[in-house]
């Protein structure tokens, strides 16, 4: 699904901001009796859920990066030390 209809600014917001505006969408699709309004708004629903699920596998890879990096340096260190 692509997301180019959604606002660019969405690359912009955190996860948390991005998830607090899709709870204000499904809170608006649940209000709507117009089922023609309801499909795009759930559409765009759908759009920014995907943008959500890529930033969060996104910021998953970073976190295991970090995550090795730390633990080489830590085995890097640790083997300093044996040879000393």
């Amino acid at each position: 699904m692509k997301d180019k209809n959604l606002p660019n600014d969405y690359n912009a917001l955190s996860l948390e901001e991005l998830t607090n505006k899709a709870n204000k969408m499904i809170e608006d699709l649940e209000k709507l009796n117009d089922l023609e309004s309801s499909m795009e708004k759930y559409q765009n629903l759908l759009k920014l859920n995907n943008i959500i699920e890529k930033k969060f596998q996104k910021d998953v890879r970073d976190i295991n990066e970090k995550t090795k990096e730390n633990i080489m340096k830590i085995i890097s260190k640790k083997n300093v030390n044996r040879i000393k």
